[in-house]
């Protein structure tokens, strides 16, 4: 079960998860990757979107984005008009301009509560989740990806 799951579950009224898109300039689809998945999103399937997405990271191009639509059943005409609005463009950079200011290099990046986590391990994320309980912090996981 991924990690995100895993932590959701064990926390389900004390954490939320943030996603930031963070299409790294070095991928050639990530910026088309991360407007499909947020155009996904709009017919709710943003995450069997985004995970479809990692799953064929290395093969991704127009054609395997087409073959998601039609695996996960979306509205193809409007999944097609969705990828293109301004706004999810205007999300995106402005995510990414977040992540710049945070000095994200590489995705995926968590941080919980503000702070950068570098051992990802479920135990770490656990203690780590526990000690800003205990601290009577916000409880927010952000992680930047695509």
């Amino acid at each position: 079960m991924p990690l995100f799951e895993q932590l959701l579950i064990k926390y389900p009224d004390k954490v939320k998860l943030v996603y930031k898109n963070y299409p790294l300039p070095s991928h050639k689809y990530a910026v088309q990757a991360a407007m499909a998945a947020l155009a996904a999103g709009l017919q709710g399937k943003f995450w069997e979107f985004h995970d479809a997405l990692y799953k064929n990271y290395n093969r991704l191009d127009d054609q395997k984005v087409q073959e998601i639509v039609l695996q996960l059943g979306l509205d193809e005409t409007q999944f097609n008009q969705d990828k293109r609005s301004p706004q999810l463009a205007a999300r995106i950079r402005q995510d990414w301009e977040e992540g710049k200011q945070l000095g994200i290099r590489g995705t995926p990046t968590l941080f919980i509560n503000g702070k950068k986590v570098k051992n990802r391990s479920i135990k770490n994320m656990e203690a780590l989740i526990d000690e800003q309980l205990k601290a009577g912090k916000t409880k927010e996981i952000k992680a930047a990806g695509q």
